[in-house]
């Protein structure tokens, strides 16, 4: 983080903290992967397998419509918390939770890449609520 002293005593913060970088870039990362994977399931639903007798049964062409929404979502959020949109970090963190949900729902098609996916918005989350506050004048 790089400051500067614009009074006697006053720092000023011009960059953001390394966390909240993180959290950006990987929300941007992890929202075109939803946005792909949303496309891959709306374009040729038969490309998964669904495990066999699992407790839910999803149509995957409506949950590639949500992956699709909720990634774009995601990625333009990563995009305004990268540029400094203090609103951003609450709603990243709302929209990260969803995206867990929405891929432990899809679990039974994708089991390795959904547990990647739910442990990459857990850090999301992390990064954006360790994050240092905006300083105030």
């Amino acid at each position: 983080m790089t400051t500067h002293t614009s009074a006697p005593g006053r720092r000023e913060d011009t960059h953001s903290s390394g966390w909240l970088v993180f959290a950006a870039v990987i929300m941007i990362f992890s929202g075109v992967m939803a946005l792909l994977g949303g496309i891959s399931a709306i374009a040729k639903d038969d490309v998964f397998v669904a495990t066999r007798n699992y407790v839910y049964q999803l149509d995957l062409t409506g949950w590639g419509w949500i992956h699709l929404i909720l990634g774009i979502l995601v990625a333009v959020t990563g995009a305004c918390v990268l540029s400094g949109a203090t609103w951003a970090r609450a709603v990243g963190v709302g929209l990260a939770g969803l995206s867990m949900i929405a891929n432990f729902m899809w679990l039974p098609y994708t089991p390795w890449w959904a547990l990647l996916l739910i442990a990459i918005d857990a850090l999301v989350i992390w990064g954006l609520c360790v994050a240092p506050r905006p300083m105030r004048d």
